[in-house]
């Protein structure tokens, strides 16, 4: 569960600059010598973990609960106002990040999210907005939970982006 935690982001396509890049994992636990069963648990859970697998339809099929552990905890981190303590997360501070990052517009009310998506047009590079991604992704992950715990916690982050938006949109329409 910690190794799969730790390294579930390290060769993530949103990641990646260089295809070799996609290995570097696979290639990490090799050098460490971690036993094969082990290492193929955490190649497991990592690789079927993403938002866009669950697109796919991964999700939906049966999961150790280690896996639900794990892609719970990286939900948890992407939803919310800055998460708790204990996740060490960025929540909504995180979406804003990682949109200014990669030049997406903040926000363009002629732009509308893509709200039934499949994996495929997930993945697309097209222009997009950081606030649709809240309607694209942030707030299904809610809905998406494998454990009792994560849904408990979830649904207060929920809430909290729910309110961040209503606030958003009140401020971006001169309402506010």
């Amino acid at each position: 569960v910690e190794l799969a935690a730790l390294l579930h982001d390290v060769g993530d396509y949103k990641y990646l600059r260089d295809p070799s890049e996609e290995k570097l994992v696979e290639n990490f636990l090799e050098e460490e010598g971690i036993a094969e069963s082990k290492k193929i648990k955490i190649l497991s859970i990592i690789k079927g973990m993403g938002f866009k697998d669950e697109l796919a339809g991964v999700g939906n099929q049966e999961f150790p609960p280690e896996f639900g552990v794990v892609q719970d905890a990286d939900r948890l981190d992407a939803i919310g106002a800055i998460a708790e303590p204990e996740f060490f997360g960025l929540g909504i501070a995180r979406c804003f990040t990682f949109g200014g990052n990669r030049n997406r517009v903040l926000h363009d009310p002629a732009i509308q999210p893509r709200l039934d998506l499949s994996k495929e047009h997930y993945m697309k590079k097209e222009e997009q907005t950081t606030v649709n991604h809240f309607h694209e992704k942030l707030l299904k992950l809610k809905d998406l939970m494998k454990t009792k715990a994560g849904l408990r916690r979830a649904e207060k982050r929920h809430k909290v982006m729910e309110e961040f938006l209503k606030q958003f949109y009140a401020e971006w329409d001169g309402k506010a």
